[in-house]
């Protein structure tokens, strides 16, 4: 990665999730105290923050598993699993396995993973 790469995706990198105490949680209308806010800028701001940032962890969530499932299905491993097994577990279509499988190959084979 060069340094504008990881510059700009420092850059784009959302605020961090912050984990609601389990009492707010247990109230379903109460998410992310969004429904205190009554300034609109603030609650569109806020809202599109937590948006960001779900999206960013989404999106490395995936390369978890990616990872995971190509070291679950690398044939050095002594007990290692089919595509297939890797789709049972994680609830994927064989095809989309495969693929999952392919993607975390590249990410563990990229310097810096």
């Amino acid at each position: 990665m060069t340094e504008s790469e990881r510059t700009e995706r420092q850059r784009l990198r959302p605020a961090p999730l912050l984990f609601e105490p389990s009492q707010a949680t247990a109230d379903p209308e109460h998410f992310f105290d969004l429904e205190s806010l009554e300034d609109p800028r603030e609650l569109l701001a806020r809202a599109t923050e937590l948006t960001q940032a779900f999206r960013a962890a989404t999106d490395r969530s995936v390369e978890f598993q990616a990872m995971a499932a190509a070291q679950l299905a690398d044939p050095r491993r002594f007990d290692r699993l089919t595509a297939a097994d890797v789709a049972e577990r994680a609830e994927w279509t064989e095809d989309y396995a495969k693929k999952m499988i392919e993607f975390g190959r590249s990410l563990l084979d990229s310097p810096g993973a």
